[in-house]
């Protein structure tokens, strides 16, 4: 595994979750490229230092004990790759303060690094919330490759912070720089909230949740066929997003148990919150984590997943996979998932390898609606 060489350490890093024979490496060029900046433009040891979406650790352990620092970002993975780098490389795995996305960040900060996420509405709200949080002539400067890099990153740099300069690419990577210039206080245009119309439910999404404007077509075709006349089951959104399925769910099942598990701090802020709204204080578990991994063996019935087949920008069906066996080992003998899926996926022959009857429940001319019984 290549390990990230910088100024300030050289650090063997992993991806999360686990993957045997790892094909990506957990940095890139422009991790290195803000790190060269760091080295080029030092600031003084008592300097305070956010870093927003580092992926695993990157820039947070490298430039641990030079600055002081705080990480953020929405990615549960992102700070579990935190804790296991930090251990990895001789560190204390609680050594660097990381803050949920969810959560505010309190400043003020001398400089902020950013790796612009895939998800532009989260980059939106994390400068909106740099506001009061700046040191006078702070820099915010934000990184990220050259083909992942939208010309809407910078325009929101010049609205929220202040003049941008664009720096040349090195290894196919820039650096956006932008000098704090005291702009009015912005007003953010996050959570955004539709309606359903069947169940007649408002969601709540905050900025990072999948398809914040509106319900996503996978789920769409779920909702009509999610099962019913499940008693005391105990049932677990895997993946839940803003929770749309669990909770249309536990409209229909009133005795049934649920447990929504997100990787996303925002979706699972947003779950809680629409949980509340439409089911008052009935009992409920929501939590971010890697996927179904803390859940005890055979403790649940039913699992409803609408899976994600991309990890930031890399695309593939690794974290389905995953969610299949985790859910495998989460079931009881005889329980069910049923899952929403797109077609060519093929969600359906990968599925009868881990469970003993795989079943079409429902199909439109692009989803698949899948029951998988253990």
């Amino acid at each position: 595994m290549p390990v990230l060489t910088s100024p300030f350490a050289e650090l063997d890093l992993i991806r999360q979750p686990d993957q045997p024979n790892e094909p990506l490496q957990a940095f890139d060029a422009a991790d290195e490229y803000l790190l060269a900046y760091m080295a080029e433009h030092p600031l003084p040891a008592q300097a305070r230092v956010l870093i927003l979406n580092d992926s695993f650790g990157a820039l947070a352990i490298s430039l641990q004990g030079s600055v002081h620092l705080i990480s953020s970002g929405d990615s549960f993975l992102g700070a579990l790759g935190l804790e296991k780098n930090l251990t990895r490389n001789g560190l204390p795995f609680d050594s660097i303060e990381f803050v949920p996305a969810s959560a505010p960040v309190q400043g003020p900060f001398d400089r902020v690094l950013v790796r612009v996420p895939k998800t532009l509405a989260l980059l939106e709200e994390q400068l909106i919330r740099l506001h009061g949080h700046l040191a006078p002539g702070a820099e915010v400067v934000a990184a990220g490759m050259v083909k992942h890099l939208p010309h809407a990153a910078g325009d929101l740099l010049e609205k929220y912070i202040g003049t941008m300069r664009p720096s040349l690419a090195v290894k196919k990577a820039r650096l956006l720089i932008a000098t704090a210039e005291g702009k009015p206080a912005p007003i953010s245009p996050y959570p955004t909230r539709y309606q359903l119309d069947e169940p007649r439910l408002m969601l709540l999404n905050h900025a990072n949740v999948f398809c914040r404007e509106g319900l996503d077509i996978g789920t769409r075709a779920f909702l009509p066929h999610l099962p019913r006349n499940l008693g005391a089951a105990r049932v677990a959104d895997l993946g839940c997003g803003n929770g749309v399925l669990a909770i249309v769910s536990a409209l229909a099942n009133p005795q049934a148990s649920y447990t929504l598990v997100d990787e996303s701090f925002m979706a699972v802020q947003s779950a809680q919150e629409n949980w509340q709204a439409a089911l008052g204080a009935r009992q409920v578990e929501v939590r971010a984590g890697d996927g179904l991994a803390g859940q005890a063996p055979q403790s649940l019935d039913v699992v409803l997943c609408n899976p994600p087949f991309h990890q930031q920008q890399v695309v593939g069906d690794f974290l389905a996979w995953r969610m299949f066996q985790q859910t495998r080992e989460a079931l009881v003998t005889g329980g069910d998932l049923y899952i929403v899926g797109n077609r060519h996926l093929g969600y359906h022959s990968k599925l009868a390898r881990l469970f003993r009857g795989v079943e079409q429940v429902a199909a439109t001319p692009k989803f698949v609606v899948l029951r998988a019984r253990k």
